[in-house]
């Protein structure tokens, strides 16, 4: 007997997303910056459940639901092994004195007036070169936030300015996984998407420029020269220094913009990070390794210890150890705990109809450009913070709003944009989606702490809403069958 489905209705899509909004508020007055180690993870699951009943009410069977959480979850596993990798990579690489290294001569050569501007572009340019967001944060945006700490900076504005820059060098980089997606989503070529989105982007990162240049600017630094030849005479105490430490940052970004996959690509940048840390480092090595194994021995426990549990420095400045102790695959295990969480949820909402429902609805009424552009990028928003993940904010909008676009005479380009400034940039400001998880886990900064300084993120969907209401770059096609009418 064939069983029947019983269309969603639009109350039935909002009480598990209300819910999960409700709960996650209380999450976060509860339990403050804790919120993200067990209480959203409770949250997401019970809003989870409210969506699994609401489905079964409508005729799904729980073999029906649970093929939609594999599915959803399976879609995470490739971040899920990235996330592992960065952890190695972190532990090696402190153990083996490249992001020291990184940190020395970043006190030595950025100003403090121009460090969150600097910052910035710094992580632009190497996610430009690399087409990787992620990538930059766990790599260079780890030695800028070193240098903050270092510099007494801010460590929410630096977190921010390493998140501008990286999305803004993702987002304009033919080598980006989003940068692809959304064009092809959407139909059209990638450098015309690349050529198109430049309206948006760049008007962005130089407002950005221009606010994290008056921060600094105007800020009261407590930096003195005094801090930062203690920091460094420290660093250069514990560690064998030098450029030759880079050789593992080189390989990884050469690896990168090669486009060899991220995952195989920070594997072997952490692999690498280990042999460099046992060849020039052995007195670091040493002094953590057991005094009741041979030499040899205690160096491949340290190595391996730093790739899975990460590495724990004991020097005269506690700033300096909570800098330098960190990485290893154990600590990305609550992100990933979070990561399966959100992604069970907006899987359920998924397979179920919900998500479906709500996003139609909201694109009733929408008449105007201005309409269908503003709609478009608060679906990727909406989808972002309902699936916790950037990829379907980018792929559900951009397959349900493609013929509309046709429809309403709106050439792809302006969805491809669309889905970029609503999908891809505002993924890491919400602290449950994968990005925000992932750069919580590498910067070591709440979202909720850098999200009003990520200036580039969030000026860049207002801008392009901004540019569909007036009109600014708004191409349009001949839509379907107006030659006919008009003859």
């Amino acid at each position: 007997m064939e069983k029947h489905i019983k269309e969603a209705s639009l109350s039935d899509a909002l009480i598990p997303i209300g819910m999960l909004v409700f709960l996650l508020a209380a999450s976060v007055y509860l339990f403050g910056d804790s919120s993200s180690y067990g209480p959203n993870q409770i949250a997401l699951l019970v809003g989870m459940g409210i969506a699994a009943i609401i489905g079964i009410k409508n005729g799904y069977s729980w073999d029906d639901i649970e093929q939609g959480i594999v599915k959803g979850i399976s879609r995470s596993l490739g971040a899920i092994l990235i996330l592992l990798a960065v952890g190695s990579l972190i532990g090696t690489w402190m153990l083996a004195g490249t992001v020291p290294t990184l940190i020395y001569y970043g006190l030595e050569l950025l100003n403090p007036s121009f460090f969150y501007a600097a910052t910035c572009l710094i992580c632009a340019i190497v996610a430009m070169s690399i087409g990787s967001s992620w990538t930059t944060a766990a790599t260079v945006g780890v030695a800028l936030m070193g240098i903050a700490i270092g510099m007494g900076m801010s460590e929410a504005i630096t977190a921010g300015a390493v998140i501008s820059g990286a999305y803004f060098g993702d987002k304009i980089s033919p080598l980006s996984e989003t940068t692809n997606l959304a064009p092809a989503i959407a139909g059209t070529n990638l450098f015309e998407h690349i050529q198109y989105m430049l309206w948006t982007t760049v008007p962005s990162i130089i407002l950005a420029l221009i606010l994290f240049t008056v921060i600094g600017m105007g800020g009261e630094h407590q930096v003195s020269a005094e801090r930062i030849e203690t920091m460094q005479t420290l660093l250069s105490e514990q560690f064998n220094l030098g450029w030759h430490m880079l050789v593992p940052l080189v390989v990884l970004l050469t690896l990168a913009i090669r486009k060899v996959p991220a995952f195989p690509a920070v594997a072997i940048g952490a692999l690498l990070g280990g042999v460099w840390a046992a060849f020039f480092q052995p007195d670091v090595i040493s002094a953590m390794a057991s005094t009741d194994v041979s030499a040899p021995i205690g160096t491949i426990m340290v190595v391996w210890t730093a790739l899975f549990d990460g590495v724990v420095f004991e020097t005269p400045s506690d700033t300096l150890n909570s800098l330098l102790s960190r990485g290893g695959m154990s600590s990305m295990l609550n992100t990933i705990w979070l990561i399966m969480c959100a992604m069970t949820f907006g899987a359920v909402l998924e397979r179920v109809g919900l998500l479906k429902r709500v996003v139609s609805a909201f694109l009733k009424g929408a008449k105007s450009a201005g309409d269908m552009i503003t709609r478009t990028i608060l679906t990727c928003i909406g989808t972002n913070l309902i699936t916790a993940d950037q990829y379907m904010a980018i792929v559900m909008p951009g397959r349900m709003y493609k013929e509309e676009f046709e429809k309403r005479g709106l050439h792809q380009l302006n969805l491809s944009r669309s889905l970029e400034d609503g999908g891809t940039l505002t993924s890491p400001l919400i602290p449950w989606n994968t990005c925000g998880v992932y750069m919580h886990g590498v910067l070591a900064v709440n979202p909720l702490d850098y999200i009003f300084y990520a200036f580039f993120n969030l000026i860049n969907p207002v801008l392009a809403i901004i540019y569909a209401f007036v009109g600014i770059k708004i191409l349009r096609i001949t839509p379907p069958g107006a030659q006919n009418a008009s003859a």
